[in-house]
């Protein structure tokens, strides 16, 4: 019985401090949401790809050397969704979004654009501060139900202040 009790002790004690031990969860806190904040902003947008179906391989390594830098009024609506024409530069006009996800500094979406005498369809996905952002772009031009052109960009922007009135 003596060696019974004993070897029970060891056990108490341990689950008496195991009890005492744990600290109370923290109590949950929520993140602030990431919106980007409207605003003139400077894009700069590097081509990485470019593809016609009668490209060359000296036209190609043309494309690559494009670097183009754009200043540019954001609008951003209450939803924190920035306009989508802004966000398609040159590559489309009219743009709608055909789908997006943005939530916690991410965006992902597809744009669909009016683009010389056909339509564009821009994928854009990447990472965005109020004030700055990163993002992979990838462009299909259809003219007559044909792809016509293929761009992929990365794009990068930082917020400069308000928006010139006028």
């Amino acid at each position: 019985m003596r060696k019974m009790v004993l070897a029970a002790l060891p056990l108490g004690v341990m689950t008496l401090a195991a009890c005492g031990s744990s600290p109370e969860p923290a109590p949950e806190t929520t993140e602030a949401p990431i919106v980007m904040k409207a605003g003139e902003w400077v894009l700069t947008r590097k081509t990485t790809g470019y593809n016609t179906p009668t490209v060359t391989a000296a036209e190609y390594q043309a494309a690559l050397k494009e670097s183009r830098e754009d200043k540019i009024c954001i609008a951003v609506d209450a939803a924190g969704v920035p306009g989508a024409d802004a966000l398609a530069g040159d590559e489309g006009k009219d743009c709608t979004y055909k789908d997006k996800l943005i939530r916690k500094g991410r965006l992902i979406a597809t744009l669909a654009c009016t683009s010389g005498k056909g339509t564009s369809e821009i994928v854009l996905e990447g990472n965005f501060t109020a004030d700055t952002l990163t993002l992979g772009s990838t462009m299909t031009r259809t003219q007559g139900g044909q792809p016509v052109l293929r761009t992929t960009h990365d794009v990068t922007g930082k917020r400069i202040g308000e928006c010139a009135k006028g």
